[in-house]
């Protein structure tokens, strides 16, 4: 039975850098809907890429060759999806440095000084009550 869109799945493990000899690869019983079949054979496939520590299980389909397949493009999914949350990561926090240091509009400040103002002049009245120094 032929994989569908083997060159692309390929082409895509190659941009992710995902090779070969980076994947422990196992088999193991699978276990809910399918009866007897899926009871005795060890069809479904324990995906394991070792550098990232990531693993799949796919038991998507009752053929082994075809579980392998689907296995490798939910890798690939899963490890798009963690290099997007790191690209995403580091844009914010240089998002969040270019809005920590750009400078305050002038009516903030304004504000921002007035406050200051009103409060120094709660503070200055809490002095002694008049008198006899």
């Amino acid at each position: 039975m032929p994989l569908p869109d083997d060159d692309a799945l390929l082409k895509r493990m190659r941009k992710l850098r995902l090779r070969e000899e980076d994947l422990e690869e196992s088999f193991i019983r699978g276990g809910g809907p399918g009866g007897q079949k899926i009871n005795k054979t060890s069809s479904t496939v324990v995906l394991r890429h070792v550098p990232s520590g990531v693993e799949v299980r796919c038991q998507r389909e009752r053929s082994q060759v075809m579980n392998r397949h689907w296995a490798r493009v939910e890798l690939c999914e899963r490890m798009e999806a963690a290099l997007e949350q790191a690209r995403l990561a580091i844009q914010e926090e240089r998002e969040k440095k270019r809005r920590q240091n750009r400078p305050r509009p002038r009516s903030v400040k304004r504000e921002m000084l007035e406050g200051k103002r009103r409060r120094s002049g709660v503070k200055r009245n809490r002095g002694r009550v008049g008198g006899d120094d």
